[in-house]
């Protein structure tokens, strides 16, 4: 199916839509958070099983555009969420455990794809490009996912809650860099140690000079906007500030998710930010499964048939990736060695990768660097190790509660 009809793909998104909400919500009910269910939803309507959701043709880029809408409303609720206080605030701990928490899992799967022999890199057009997009699917922890378990275990007024939500959000910003830096790569930027500084440079220079001049220009102009008469004008206005700066990240060669975790930055300092975030909410409710869901889609569940010829080499791959990200996280509990806390516990909270592995493994996939088996490899990874922070989390909690080591 390479066109569709404008009520066919009405069909197709709300089967989407529907599909998510349903799946997530039995997600939550065993205890899990409803990203999984969202993802298992995609497999269920994508071309391995359904067939619903396109892969080819104008279908499939509509849903594509769509999709981005939904990552640049995720990135914006993220910003909104993120206050720059707090995160100055949380300290050293986080700090330390952020920089090992990214550093040490970047290098585990770099190595490994780079240097050991597997399956699924044999016939790799470039095996460095590609291990450079293993490894970065492995650095990043989803604050939302943490914050939620920790939320409702009671725990969020507990010393590892704080350094695993300060680490988290540090974590979220080297994400962005390095999702920058990445992105360029797809794109043919340049591999030399120059070319990685520039995107760098480019990367932390349109945050840094955003944040400022919006701190400073986005209470006075959104001061304005409340007082106009129309009906959700702060929405309108907080959607087009988000995509006007997703826009301007991308045109000086930054993410457009840069702009949009800026952006929620900038609004969080407004006197209108509770208004906007209750408001944003809902509308990134409907964008944002899509992009999980189409992810989800994108699984060739064949190629994980373990009566295939190479299946075996696939989970095999899956098996090891899920270890190197689970010993990667646990490490960073023993960064910060002047703090005492239980370490084992902030190493599990940072484990879960959620949405911001599924955005790295995507842009791979996308680009033609990951094919679409280390794609189910790494999306594999990804949903092993959303599913086991929760329940990890809560074991550890109850089996020593107030304890320190």
């Amino acid at each position: 199916m390479h066109e569709l009809s404008v009520p066919s793909l009405f069909l197709v998104l709300a089967a989407m839509l529907v599909t998510a909400k349903l799946l997530g919500e039995l997600a939550e009910r065993f205890g899990q958070p409803a990203v999984l269910g969202e993802l298992a939803g995609g497999v269920i309507l994508g071309a391995s099983v359904l067939g619903v959701v396109p892969t080819e043709g104008t279908g499939a880029e509509i849903i594509h555009v769509l999709a981005e809408l939904g990552v640049v409303l995720l990135l914006f609720e993220i910003g909104l969420e993120t206050d720059l206080k707090e995160m100055f605030r949380v300290g050293t701990a986080s700090l330390s455990v952020a920089a090992v928490g990214v550093v040490l899992p970047f290098a585990l799967g770099f190595a490994y794809w780079a240097f050991l022999p597997h399956s699924a890199s044999e016939g790799s057009t470039d095996l460095v490009m590609a291990a450079v997009f293993v490894g970065a699917t492995l650095t990043a922890t989803s604050v939302g996912i943490t914050a939620r378990v920790l939320s409702d275990l009671g725990q969020m007024g507990s010393e590892e809650a704080k350094i695993i939500i300060g680490a988290a959000i540090i974590d979220d910003v080297l994400g962005l860099v390095i999702l920058t830096v990445v992105s360029g790569m797809a794109a043919g930027a340049s591999m030399e140690a120059l070319g990685i500084l520039r995107v760098l440079a480019v990367a932390v220079g349109f945050l840094v000079v955003a944040v400022l001049v919006g701190r400073f220009a986005a209470p006075r102009l959104f001061d304005q906007v409340v007082r106009m008469r129309v009906r959700y004008v702060l929405l309108v206005f907080a959607i087009a500030f988000a995509l006007g700066l997703s826009a301007a990240a991308s045109l000086v060669g930054s993410a457009l998710i840069i702009g949009a975790f800026a952006a929620g930055v900038i609004l969080s300092g407004t006197n209108q930010f509770d208004t906007i975030e209750r408001e944003v909410r809902p509308v990134a409710s409907i964008f944002t499964p899509i992009f999980f869901v189409s992810v989800g889609a994108s699984v060739n569940l064949g190629l994980l048939n373990p009566a295939r010829e190479g299946a075996a080499g696939i989970l095999g791959v899956a098996a090891v990736l899920t270890l190197l990200a689970v010993v990667g996280k646990l490490a960073a509990g023993w960064a910060a060695p002047w703090v005492k806390f239980r370490r084992l516990v902030v190493g599990v909270g940072m484990v879960p990768r959620g949405e911001v592995g599924l955005i790295f493994a995507d842009i791979g996939r996308r680009s033609g660097i990951l094919d679409e088996a280390v794609f189910g490899a790494v999306l594999l990874m990804v949903m092993a190790t959303t599913f086991v922070a929760p329940p990890g989390l809560k074991l550890l909690f109850q089996s020593s509660p107030g304890q320190t080591r």
